[in-house]
């Protein structure tokens, strides 16, 4: 087994389509939503994502064939006054899970955190993903917290309705 991380190239067509494929497989996983990604994204996400400041992916090779992916987004700690890298998908196809895919995706993030000179790695997770949540521990992630008297950080968000002229 020759497995291999190498950073993505959106510029090149085959590396965007593979990419594109691997996170529709994402999508589809009941982890991942379940629905698959949606027409609008398929056309357009490569074209935006070449455009995005901060991007840094990944393409997991076995053997010569495209199994997984990492995309993560620079960020900035304000209590460190360091950048951050944050992961934001993680991909290996659902019948190469377990073979230390995931593993060599997490070790390229933290050696790309590293070489922009990042305080941490962040990551969500759900809460009912024990694999993953497994997998990222045998990484060295653990839950965000500043004091345990307060409890863990909790992930949040709001949708913003598109705004029509």
């Amino acid at each position: 087994m020759s497995l291999e991380v190498r950073p993505l190239d959106l510029s090149d067509l085959s590396q965007a389509a593979l990419w594109l494929d691997l996170l529709d497989h994402y999508a589809n996983d009941p982890m991942g939503g379940g629905e698959g990604l949606s027409d609008y994204a398929k056309l357009n996400l490569v074209a935006v994502m070449r455009e995005v400041p901060g991007f840094h992916g990944a393409l997991a090779w076995l053997d010569g064939r495209a199994v997984g992916l990492i995309d993560c987004f620079a960020g900035f700690s304000t209590f460190a006054a360091r950048p951050l890298l944050n992961v934001h998908d993680i991909v290996v196809m659902a019948d190469l899970r377990g073979r230390g895919i995931g593993q060599a995706l997490l070790h390229w993030a933290e050696e790309r955190a590293r070489q922009l000179g990042c305080c941490k790695l962040t990551l969500e997770v759900l809460s009912n993903n024990s694999r993953a949540m497994a997998s990222y521990e045998q990484a060295g992630f653990a839950p965000y917290v500043l004091d345990p008297a307060a409890g863990h950080a909790l992930l949040m968000q709001k949708f913003l309705p598109e705004e029509t002229p």
